[in-house]
């Protein structure tokens, strides 16, 4: 019977996962996360302190929520219990608190960690509360999604929330070298494949053990170590982490805005190819670019809207892959171009306006008088025809009668806007000179 047990993987020595057997046993062997378990972290003066509030670990997969919980709940004696939010409900979640309201009588304390807390719907986050305040359950939850925008602000404010960093190359290496003392032999890679390793890991400590662990499994003791091309067909290509409705799609978006405003080519091209290789909609891609052209630039560069125009015309017209070199002429030409939002700034403070003044007419000088009443209440009396005046401009005032004349529209001196306000600054001048300012 213990061999039909064995063969089935079932006795106390069954494989496990090299992540798993790597597993640290401590908060301090955590790597990549010192500021939250170093000797300085925040968790650490917290088990020092004696006081270990609920938390959220915000990070992406594979940096180690779990680990930190679970050794958390050890460094504290408190009883760890598991849940998935994506496997468990209502029922599952009284259950848990039931018990935990049973250890409590029992004088033992319960940490009960939910992964993926923010697949909890409203009720089910507002069923923590009570048994947070009163001190049932210690909550440890952990997302891979902003909980500013996924969590309820009544738990984040019994919570503390606590950012886990993607792995930097050091903290993977840290990890490779793990893996390597306990299999007692060298990763089986050359130095050019470590790297390619470590990219294609994305930050990602547990997905990097189980490529380690593919590795070991390929190579024997003794061969010949991989290459990187010989590497990419022992282990297939990750797709980069990126969820089109979450946060790697808003973030890689802002970033690329943000590297167009700032003139920075090389930055915006990168950020595009990250969307494009994640396989983000081009068509969505070239919307924020036109937005880019008449937020970022305006009439400093007009040519900057048609050239984002023409980005989508031309992928309508290719499709893909080539219709992206479109998109990449276009994200350098608005990274190249001058800057300025004062068409953006004016429109705001246009419309500010408008709703503060309400439905004020327009001067009469330049209303229509298409009826013999209106001819007789003046309208259209006085009105300047501006091709007949001197350098075609008559400088009245078209504001309302109520408003005195305002100025929105201030163009820097950058780009084509520089010769608008020439134009601006002239017509001033004119409007001076004829005592219409």
């Amino acid at each position: 019977m213990a061999n039909l047990f064995q063969a089935a993987g079932l006795d106390k020595e069954a494989p496990r996962p090299l992540a798993d057997r790597l597993r640290p046993q401590k908060l301090s062997d955590v790597v990549g996360q010192e500021h939250i378990t170093g000797p300085e972290g925040v968790l650490t003066r917290m088990i020092a302190a004696g006081r270990v509030p609920s938390v959220i670990f915000w990070g992406p997969p594979g940096t180690g929520k779990t680990t930190i919980a679970r050794l958390l709940a050890g460094a504290t004696g408190l009883v760890f219990e598991q849940m998935s939010a994506i496997f468990s409900g209502v029922a599952d979640l009284k259950k848990a608190f039931e018990m935990a309201r049973s250890r409590r009588d029992q004088g033992r304390g319960t940490l009960l960690f939910v992964d993926e807390i923010h697949r909890f719907n409203r009720s089910q986050q507002d069923s923590f509360l009570p048994v947070m305040e009163d001190g049932t359950i210690t909550l440890v939850g952990a997302t891979t999604e902003n909980p500013s925008f996924e969590l309820n602000g009544a738990l984040l404010s019994r919570a503390q929330v606590l950012v886990l960093n993607r792995l930097d190359g050091e903290a993977l290496s840290k990890l490779i070298a793990r893996a390597e003392l306990h299999e007692k032999r060298a990763l089986p890679l050359n130095e050019e494949a470590r790297e390619v390793l470590a990219g294609l890991a994305d930050g990602d400590g547990r997905y990097l053990l189980n490529l380690v662990e593919d590795i070991f499994a390929t190579v024997p003791d003794g061969g010949v170590p991989l290459d990187a091309a010989r590497l990419a067909e022992v282990v297939q290509k990750r797709v980069p982490l990126y969820d089109k409705s979450q946060d790697g799609h808003y973030n890689l978006i802002s970033a690329l805005h943000k590297t167009v405003r700032g003139s920075d080519p090389d930055a915006a091209l990168y950020y595009l190819a990250r969307m494009l290789t994640a396989g983000e909609d081009p068509l969505y891609i070239i919307r924020r670019m036109v937005r880019m052209a008449v937020e970022d630039i305006g009439l400093a560069d007009p040519q900057a809207l048609q050239q984002a125009l023409a980005a989508k015309e031309a992928y309508d017209f290719l499709g893909s892959p080539e219709g992206e070199l479109a998109m990449a002429q276009a994200v350098i030409y608005l990274a190249t171009a001058p800057k300025s939002n004062a068409g953006y700034v004016a429109y705001k403070a246009a419309m500010k306006r408008a709703k503060e003044t309400g439905s004020l007419s327009p001067p009469k000088i330049i209303l229509n008088a298409p009826t013999k009443l209106m001819k007789e209440q003046e309208y259209g009396s006085g009105y300047q025809y501006d091709h007949d005046e001197p350098d075609a401009f008559s400088g009245q005032n078209y504001f309302p009668e109520q408003m005195k004349r305002e100025r929105y529209y201030d163009p820097p001196e950058r780009g084509f806007e520089r010769e608008l306000r020439k134009r601006l600054d002239y017509w001033s001048k004119l409007r001076r000179d004829r005592g219409e300012s």
